[in-house]
């Protein structure tokens, strides 16, 4: 009996409608209806639909995900540091002042240090980078296209928080991550979003990404 052909070669119709349910079905569904105490269900589900999928895909090596280490841009992480505090004190002050440096009075920085690279930084960096680019790599257009459909699409799956705000910031984001795996690996993606992450709540941005925060505009 011939075994069934990977996932990857796939009819380009099945793979796009896989990737519309995907990237754009499911965070159109969060954001319309899910209750907001419901995000890390969600993302914890999202994440394992998506290494199915990967593991599914074929071709795709796991180790890659712990390699690149040592081609970690570190001047490119520093400078991204410095932009994201400065971009973060410049939003708050001006929509919300009140909110600067807040969590270091609450004594809950720490524990987002801790947690937020692993439990969201982690799996979200997983079904954008490299689930995206190798499984549906056949739908993706040439060069520079990919990262911008990328950065759209990272953006998108944030409309759940219903911010202006956010909407750039996770495409600037998504743009900055996606070039980094496509150039030094998944490790600098990866540290790059949980370093950033963890700067915006550390200024008081964290604010936006609360879920208790969120109001649907209907």
């Amino acid at each position: 009996m011939a075994a069934s052909p990977p996932d990857a070669v796939r009819p380009r119709f099945w793979l796009g409608a896989e990737f519309a349910a995907l990237y754009v079905g499911a965070p159109l569904a969060i954001a319309l209806f899910m209750p907001g105490h419901l995000l890390f269900e969600a993302l914890a589900v999202f994440s394992g639909i998506g290494l199915l999928l990967l593991w599914r895909t074929g071709g795709f090596g796991f180790r890659s995900l712990v390699r690149g280490w040592s081609r970690m841009p570190w001047r490119e992480v520093l400078a991204l540091s410095v932009l994201t505090v400065l971009a973060g004190v410049a939003i708050l002050s001006v929509t919300h002042p009140e909110r600067l440096f807040a969590l270091l009075r609450s004594g809950m920085l720490p524990v987002i240090w801790v947690f937020y690279p692993i439990l969201s930084a982690l799996p979200q960096e997983l079904i954008f980078r490299p689930l995206f680019f190798h499984r549906y790599a056949p739908l993706m257009p040439a060069g520079q296209g990919a990262i911008a459909l990328n950065a759209t699409i990272f953006s998108f799956a944030h409309l759940m928080y219903w911010s202006w705000v956010v909407a750039v910031l996770t495409f600037v984001g998504g743009w900055i991550f996606a070039r980094a795996y496509l150039r030094f690996g998944f490790p600098a993606a990866w540290l790059l979003h949980a370093l950033t992450g963890n700067l915006l709540f550390t200024v008081g941005m964290g604010a936006y990404f609360y879920t208790g925060n969120v109001v649907r505009p209907f």
